[in-house]
């Protein structure tokens, strides 16, 4: 970090920050949310699917905004989305003067939908400035976002459970809401402006997405990206009811919440230093998945082991999850970057917003199957058998990733030379050939790749 300059700094400033609070109004419901539900007569089937419509909208318009991003501009995009999500939040806070069962899940999804299409529009703007204005460093910076948004995780549902302890269901919700609102006119004033911003044509990247999910190598990370989250989702909506019978206070709840959030906190800036030094993603990628499924054998625990149900080893097991899912999720991003370069995409904001939008797209998809199916699995054959379930996902997930490098499926064809090398010689030849003297491109824009070697495996 001791190499980036004055733009880099308040770009990652401003953008952590804003992570930060986003997080915290996104997650802030989890360690009430559910019981009011249930006091309105809701199902868990029926509220973890408030949860879930959150990550489907997510899912379904990150890719539209990946497509437009140059047409639009990011910052523009960027800005509208945090102050869709405060406002949002606020009007959360005001479902509890709803008694009516259908009309209370109507507008929780309602307002959920839009909040959703907020943080949709904020996260991939966010990652493809990133990846932009790191070109060297695009995993430590990512990383750096995701501790924030690790510490934004943990903040949530903590001051979520503090407040609804105060002044009830409303407080929370309006107190982060105008948070946010504050920190959105922040960065509006901060962000530096982007040279090409609200330019470039977007047309062909319906034909690029497609191109891109072809990429072995790019629905491997997919597939990841997805386990990871569902795996995320899943304890947002079931983790409150299994820790019920403990009688825990909405602050030790939340609380509860916070383990695995503080732990992706901590552990995010060694995984994104390791992709962008030491070690390959995908390696990271397949330790990761195996992590997890050591955390989930013990959280509920799983029914065929001879132990019960505790408050230190649910601790213990939610830890080690926030280690397990951070591997995940910076290898993915890190590395995805790297294949998409590496196997011809231009070394542009299109192709970092066309990324950013794919791991957006597919982490809200696991968001929404976790708490989704989570809801259905605890209704019908309880926490500890639910488990299971997850645990065999990253299991698959560790499985396919050590074939994938053992076999070398989607081996980038291009020769062992950096893609920052061979691209920075490309551009030179041509200059040297047109006769082009306009001039160094200016260094912030060079690459969206690692500095060191790109790895295929």
């Amino acid at each position: 970090m001791s190499g980036y300059s004055r733009r880099q700094w308040v770009t990652l400033v401003t953008f952590s920050v804003a992570q930060f609070f986003n997080a915290v109004c996104v997650s802030l419901q989890a360690p009430f949310y559910p019981a009011e539900a249930e006091r309105k007569g809701a199902t868990a089937t029926q509220y973890g699917l408030v949860f879930g419509i959150f990550e489907l909208t997510v899912f379904l318009v990150s890719p539209i905004y990946g497509k437009f991003l140059n047409r639009w501009g990011a910052k523009l995009i960027n800005n509208v989305g945090i102050v869709t999500v405060s406002i949002m939040c606020i009007l959360f806070g005001l479902l509890d003067r709803v008694e009516d069962t259908s009309t209370f899940i109507g507008l929780s999804f309602a307002i959920r939908i839009v909040e959703a299409c907020g943080n949709a529009a904020f996260v991939t703007s966010a990652f493809s400035i990133i990846a932009k204005e790191f070109p060297k460093n695009v995993g430590s910076a990512f990383a750096t976002m995701e501790t924030f948004f690790g510490l934004g995780l943990i903040a949530g549902p903590t001051v979520g459970g503090a407040l609804y302890e105060v002044g009830g269901y409303y407080l929370p919700f309006v107190v982060c809401g105008c948070v946010l609102l504050c920190a959105a006119v922040v960065t509006c004033c901060l962000l530096p402006k982007e040279d090409s911003e609200g330019s470039g044509d977007s047309g062909n990247n319906g034909g690029q997405l497609l191109a891109a999910l072809r990429l072995p190598s790019i629905m491997l990370a997919a597939f990841a990206i997805m386990a990871a989250s569902f795996s995320i989702g899943f304890l947002q909506a079931t983790l409150e009811p299994h820790l019920r019978p403990l009688k825990l206070s909405p602050l030790q709840m939340g609380l509860m919440f916070v383990l695995n959030g503080a732990t992706y906190a901590l552990s995010a800036p060694c995984w994104g230093w390791l992709c962008d030094k030491k070690l390959s993603p995908r390696g990271v990628t397949a330790f990761g998945a195996l992590v997890v499924v050591v955390a989930f054998t013990f959280v509920g625990p799983m029914p065929f082991l001879p132990l019960d149900t505790s408050l230190p080893m649910c601790i213990v097991s939610l830890v080690v999850h926030g280690i397990g899912f951070g591997a995940e999720l910076v290898a993915t991003f890190s590395g995805a970057h790297r294949d998409a370069i590496a196997h011809g995409f231009p070394d542009d904001l299109s192709t970092y917003g066309l990324v950013s939008g794919i791991w957006t797209s597919t982490f809200a998809l696991g968001c929404f199957a976790g708490p989704s199916i989570g809801g259905v699995l605890l209704d019908n054959i309880g926490f500890k058998w639910a488990t299971v379930v997850v645990a065999v996902l990253h299991a698959l997930v560790a499985l396919v990733t050590a074939l994938f490098v053992c076999t070398g499926i989607g081996r980038t064809p291009a020769s062992p030379l950096s893609v920052n090398g061979s691209l920075s010689k490309a551009e030179e030849e041509k200059r040297r050939l047109l006769g082009n003297q306009e001039g160094d491109v200016d260094s912030t824009y060079g690459s969206a790749g690692s500095s060191q070697e790109y790895q295929p495996i």
